[in-house]
C-alpha cells in the first residue's frame, strides 16, 4: 500500500508539473498576495487532480478486464506522452496565467478546482499514466484509495514547494524564473518517459 501511495505521489507531480496557466496563477498570486494566496490556487488544483484519479481509477477497476489486455500498448502510451510533455516544455515558451476574478483564500480554492475539472482530457492522462507506472492491476486490488491519496498528496506537495519557493525568494528571482522552472519540470517528464518505456521494454523482450 505505501509503494501504490508513493507512485500516486509521483504520478501527481507528474500530472501538475508541467507549467500552464493555474501554475502561472499560483506563482502571480504568491508573487503579489504571498504564499497562501499561491498554495490556494494549488489546493483547488489538488482537489481536482485527485477527483479525476479517482474517476480514472474507478474507470479502470469497472472495465478491468478489457484495460489488462491493452496493459503493454497503455503503457508504451504513457510512456511517450511524458516524452512528448517534456519535448513541449522544452521547445515551447511559458504560458498566460489563467485568469479569476477570485480574492479570498476559499473562492480562490474553489475557482482553481473548477478551472482544473474543466479539462477532460486530464482524465485521459491518467488513465495513460496509470499503465505507464503498472497501476491497472492494483485498482484491481482495493488499493483506488491509497492511489488517488498519493495523487492528492503529490499534486499538493508540489504546490506546497512552488509557493514556498516563489515567496521565499520572491525579492531575487530572475525575469526567467517561470522559463528555468519549466525547462527544469520538463526534463523530469522526459526522465520518467524513459523509465516508463524501459519499464515496458523489459515486460515485452522478459
Amino acid at each position: 500500500m505505501l509503494l501504490l501511495f508513493l507512485k500516486g505521489a509521483v504520478l501527481g507531480v507528474i500530472i501538475t508539473a508541467p507549467l500552464g496557466p493555474i501554475g502561472m496563477l499560483c506563482i502571480n498570486r504568491t508573487l503579489e498576495r504571498g504564499f497562501l494566496a499561491g498554495f490556494s490556487c494549488g489546493f483547488g488544483t489538488a482537489i481536482g487532480d485527485a477527483s479525476y484519479a479517482l474517476v480514472a481509477v474507478t474507470g479502470i477497476a469497472v472495465f478491468a478486464e478489457t484495460m489488462s489486455m491493452a496493459t503493454l500498448p497503455l503503457a508504451i502510451g504513457g510512456g511517450l506522452l511524458l516524452l512528448f510533455l517534456g519535448w513541449r516544455g522544452l521547445t515551447h515558451d511559458p504560458v498566460e496565467a489563467a485568469e479569476i476574478r477570485a480574492g479570498g483564500l476559499f473562492a480562490t480554492t474553489v475557482a482553481t478546482f473548477l478551472l482544473t475539472i474543466s479539462n477532460p482530457a486530464t482524465i485521459l492522462s491518467f488513465g495513460t499514466l496509470f499503465a505507464g507506472f503498472g497501476l491497472l492491476d492494483e485498482t484491481r486490488r482495493f488499493s483506488s484509495v491509497a492511489i488517488v491519496g498519493g495523487v492528492f498528496a503529490g499534486s499538493l506537495a508540489w504546490w506546497f514547494c512552488l509557493s514556498g519557493a516563489v515567496s521565499l525568494a520572491r525579492d531575487r528571482l530572475s525575469e526567467d524564473f517561470t522559463s528555468k522552472v519549466m525547462r527544469a519540470t520538463s526534463w523530469l517528464l522526459i526522465v520518467f518517459g524513459i523509465v516508463a518505456l524501459g519499464s515496458a521494454a523489459y515486460t515485452l523482450l522478459g
